[in-house]
């Protein structure tokens, strides 16, 4: 099932999501139904607040080389913790939750990250570059943040004003 993303300035966007304890049927479902909609929505990242839950789940599927979203490379993380974080890497970022904004960002380059797969299974990997800047992106909405938070000053009253403008529009 195709869920509604909350867009900002949803409150519920900021809200702290909580640890999975029971890796169920329940949440098998859940992370179908993100994988679904980020499909639906053209997004490579989505976190479950996005769609209004507020757990620590969140589903990646990146674009390969040949400019494909393939579901075999999906990856499923929940109850992710970033423990290592190295290097800095600019990257022009875009969310779900606030679309039709892109603007550069900086992150870590490269992030350990300890997280669960759908079966309780406990894993420590290596992101760098693209994939490092999703997980990042990603575990900011667990923790009720948004990446034009990082935005400078000046960026972010620009992006306030334009965005104010935008949802006008849309009324």
């Amino acid at each position: 099932m195709i869920k509604e993303i909350l867009i900002y300035p949803n409150p519920k966007l900021r809200e702290i999501s909580k640890d999975v304890i029971s890796f169920d049927e329940k949440l098998h479902v859940l992370l179908d139904e993100m994988y679904e909609t980020m499909i639906e929505y053209n997004g490579v990242g989505l976190a479950a607040i996005q769609v209004g839950i507020p757990l620590n789940v969140l589903v990646i599927n990146p674009i390969n080389e040949d400019n494909e979203q393939k579901k075999e490379d999906l990856m499923e993380l929940i109850n992710p913790q970033i423990v290592e974080g190295s290097g800095t890497i600019l990257f022009q970022e875009g969310c779900l939750s606030v679309p039709s904004i892109y603007e550069e960002i900086e992150r870590f380059e490269n992030v350990k990250v300890r997280f669960f797969d759908r079966n309780g299974n406990e894993y420590i990997k290596d992101y760098s570059g693209f994939m490092s800047v999703a997980v990042q992106h990603e575990i900011d909405h667990l923790r009720g943040h948004l990446f034009i938070e990082k935005l400078s000053y000046l960026k972010r009253k620009k992006f306030e004003k334009e965005w104010k403008k935008q949802l006008k529009t849309k009324a």
